[in-house]
């Protein structure tokens, strides 16, 4: 059975997330029932990262096998087809060898958040973007979010729902910069807890309105200490960007 590499695109806020749930919509359920057209069997989709309800992704990766050897052009604009009308697209496929697993052969995760502080309420901008009503002083965001670079216990910023074996992480890279009134935090790591992301941000946020110090970041995190943790930033700036694999993969 011929094994395909794809590459998705999705707005996630009609979804329960990636993960295929028995009473609410999901993007692997999408993409399953896409395939399961195109090839005339059931097809099994396995994601690179299980985004949670309301996450984005601009390049998650997926893989899928099929009973027929097709090409990569009708696997990607087929599944395409029977993916409408749900906000999902297969952006990229490609054959892969078929030891290639989207989750466990990648090496690496990297996502955004994005920020906008205004009073105005958004519009074309709604549900994709967190309005943060106070003005934040992204330069001290990111001065300290280096504190989270290298290897740490992120207990502080684990949702209790984690089923990770370690809350033991290494970031590999974090920065916050401004873009106008947007504010964009970008991190990588080969992987990541449930929610870390956004409770780092929401933590984060709370030193860019001035609520707490760098040395209050550095203390919440290293207190291990899921108490400690800021609120956490909602879904809506949330997007899985890309996800690497080692050369040839």
């Amino acid at each position: 059975m011929p094994r395909y590499k794809i590459t998705i695109e999705y707005d996630g806020r009609p979804f329960a997330g990636w993960q295929r749930q028995d009473n609410a919509p999901s993007v692997q359920e999408s993409l399953e029932r896409a395939a399961e057209k195109l090839d005339g069997a059931p097809v099994l989709v396995y994601g690179a990262g299980r985004t949670d309800s309301g996450v984005h992704a601009l390049a998650q990766v997926a893989h899928l096998d099929l009973t027929k050897d097709l090409s990569t052009d009708k696997v990607r604009d087929a599944i395409n087809y029977h993916l409408k009308p749900d906000p999902v697209a297969v952006i990229e496929a490609v054959r892969v060898a078929d030891d290639f697993h989207a989750r466990f052969s990648a090496t690496q995760r990297h996502y955004l958040y994005r920020m906008i502080d205004r009073r105005a309420p958004l519009t074309l901008d709604k549900g994709q973007v967190w309005r943060v009503t106070r003005k934040l002083d992204a330069d001290a965001m990111h001065h300290a979010a280096q504190a989270l670079i290298g290897q740490h216990d992120f207990t502080t910023f684990r949702d209790a729902q984690c089923q990770a074996e370690s809350p033991v992480k290494t970031l590999d890279a974090i920065a916050v910069s401004r873009y106008g009134e947007e504010v964009q935090l970008t991190c990588s790591a080969r992987s990541f807890l449930h929610r870390q992301v956004r409770s780092m941000v929401g933590s984060l946020v709370e030193v860019g309105v001035g609520k707490w110090s760098a040395r209050d970041f550095k203390r919440a995190l290293d207190a291990a200490d899921r108490s400690r943790c800021g609120p956490v930033a909602p879904a809506d700036g949330l997007y899985l960007t890309a996800v690497d694999y080692p050369a040839g993969a």
